[in-house]
């Protein structure tokens, strides 16, 4: 099983696959690199080089009690790409792991031709003056406690509901999906998933500002986690290089849901 150690000594594993320009995928609370499987199969068989690791606190890498932030995951994907020895990569993070890749492209320019943000929770998605579209106090608060509770259930709960858009009016839930999404969060550790929140209470502002190459925000209008009004339209506008697509009814796990139409909306920016 393929790690890396970092300078703290943490273990992470990541999936490393095929050859060509790679292409690195950032995944979202509280999955694994697993999460990426259907876009990983579809750039492999388009030649690209498809790497995508599990965060510290998840899923096959270590489970330690420090480090559980936004910097020490930024410094790990850095540890990763370095070992790697990754040049012109398109990096592409999902939800919290939008927060990972717009925090790592903006202070590793020289590694990056493109990003992409999908479903991402830049620039911020707490509710405040500024943001009145955000997540309330409590919402995070639900969290933590669905974390510190009955851990197993609240795991269910997620992607029978909002992850997946399934509570809304005339969706379809697949017991299979929802199945591997407890799978992949099972397999992760209480601490980790618990610290996770605080990286939604804060704000990316600054890495975007900072980010010069081209990327690409993707956001289904749906989104019931990160809602989008509360950060898709102020993303690109931070952004120097930056361009909208949006999905009219899509989830914030449209990833899963709609690989068929995202995957060649993917690959259309990074050819472009």
């Amino acid at each position: 099983m393929p790690t890396i150690t970092t300078t703290d000594g943490v273990n992470i594993f990541y999936k490393d696959w095929g050859s060509g320009q790679p292409i690195v995928f950032s995944h979202g609370w509280p999955l694994t690199a697993d999460d990426w499987d259907a876009q990983m199969t579809f750039f492999l068989q388009h030649g690209y080089r498809v790497i995508a690791h599990d965060r510290r606190g998840h899923g096959r890498s270590d489970q330690p009690s420090t480090g559980n932030d936004m910097d020490h995951w930024v410094a790990d994907l850095a540890a990763l790409t370095e070992h790697l020895n990754l040049r012109d990569a398109i990096h592409i993070g999902h939800s919290t792991g939008g927060g990972e890749v717009a925090r790592y492209v903006a202070r590793h320019p020289e590694r990056v031709a493109k990003a992409v943000l999908v479903a991402s929770l830049t620039p911020n998605m707490y509710r405040s003056e500024n943001n009145p579209s955000g997540q309330p106090p409590e919402w995070f608060e639900a969290i933590r406690a669905g974390v510190l509770g009955n851990r197993s259930q609240f795991f269910r709960f997620v992607p029978e509901n909002p992850f997946y858009g399934y509570n809304l009016d005339g969706a379809e839930p697949s017991e299979a999906i929802i199945a591997n999404w407890w799978r992949q969060g099972m397999a992760g550790g209480a601490l980790a998933h618990y610290a996770t929140v605080d990286s939604w209470l804060e704000d990316y502002t600054e890495d975007l500002k900072k980010i010069i190459v081209p990327v690409l925000v993707m956001h289904g209008e749906a989104d019931q986690v990160v809602p989008f009004a509360s950060s898709v339209p102020r993303a690109v506008d931070l952004l120097k290089n930056g361009s909208l697509k949006t999905y009219p009814g899509y989830p914030h796990g449209m990833l899963t849901t709609h690989a068929d139409v995202l995957n060649p909306d993917l690959l259309s920016f990074i050819r472009s």
